[in-house]
């Protein structure tokens, strides 16, 4: 009698692992969606964060990018237990198939995963030239999620699987090109011209914004940001030009106009903007009423946004 040749642990044990992985990629995506789409700061031990989550590569189609990265996440996790869910002994067959064209899946997309975390990876590194602890992590996963997809199963024929994951890596590369050759264009026309204000003020003040910043003016308040900072641009908007022209505006990235990066330093900044007023520190987008209450404006306040 020939004994059955047991199968090796990681074939048994890819998939669980494999959902464990997704599952903390899951939550890490998720927690940097609700950051962006709610305006805060992330917590992290380097500024970059904020630069690079910030970043016109951090949305794709006006969403997100960790939007779609937590669904893939999800993805794998649903792919990865489906089959455990299914009893072996009485619908082994069925498990059998199952098993069979998840795997494959699974192999799908953590190969367009971390095709596009890679191409990710080297925007950080030569683009925004900034370290995001949350992105190499995410990018880490990504890649133990493939290792797992190729190690974890039984392929019975590796040139068929060498092919498809050539086929699937040349058109997420191709897709990524194109998603972000638009961003990579408008990069470009900035550094080769206005690259210290790519974001134009196209609000107009009313008597009660300037009020509101003259007062802030004399108050000494200030305001910490980044040229590049999208919530910087929407604080910015609400002043309007004339207004925020009065505003001690303190620029953080050393690239900006007038930068001013000690200042930030000494102030531990790590988030923007970020508001100083009387001595004390305010992250985030403030309204006009809200400035106006922390600073003791006793103007006029029909702001108009």
């Amino acid at each position: 009698m020939i004994a059955k040749r047991s199968s090796p642990w990681i074939h048994r044990w890819s998939r669980p692992i494999s959902a464990a992985i997704a599952s903390i990629g899951a939550v890490e995506t998720a927690y940097l969606t609700w950051v962006k789409l709610t305006g805060n700061s992330a917590a992290c031990p380097t500024q970059g964060c904020e630069q690079v989550l910030n970043s016109p590569y951090a949305s794709i189609f006006g969403l997100p990018l960790t939007l779609f990265g937590l669904l893939a996440y999800l993805s794998i996790g649903i792919l990865a237990i489906a089959p455990l869910l299914i009893d072996p002994h009485t619908q082994k067959s069925l498990r059998s198939n199952v098993e069979e064209q998840t795997r494959l899946l699974m192999f799908a997309l953590s190969t367009a995963m971390v095709v596009f975390s890679g191409y990710l990876m080297q925007i950080m590194v030569f683009e925004i030239q900034e370290f995001c602890p949350y992105c190499v992590a995410s990018a880490l996963f990504a890649l133990s999620l493939f290792i797992l997809s190729i190690w974890g199963h039984d392929w019975q024929d590796p040139g068929q699987l060498l092919l498809t994951g050539l086929t699937i890596g040349m058109v997420t590369l191709i897709g990524v090109l194109g998603i972000y050759g638009s961003i990579n264009s408008s990069q470009t026309s900035l550094s080769s011209g206005n690259s210290s204000d790519p974001y134009e003020i196209a609000t107009t003040s009313g008597p009660a914004e300037l009020e509101l910043a003259r007062h802030l003016q004399q108050i000494g308040a200030k305001e910490y940001g980044a040229y590049w900072c999208p919530h910087c641009k929407d604080q910015k908007l609400l002043f309007g030009k004339e207004a925020f022209a009065m505003i001690d505006y303190v620029e953080c990235d050393p690239k900006g106009k007038n930068a001013r990066p000690s200042l930030c330093q000494e102030a531990g900044i790590t988030g923007y903007p970020t508001w100083e007023i009387n001595g004390q520190f305010y992250p985030g987008i403030l309204s006009l009423e809200k400035l106006a209450d922390l600073s003791g404006y006793q103007g006029r306040r029909n702001f108009k946004y």
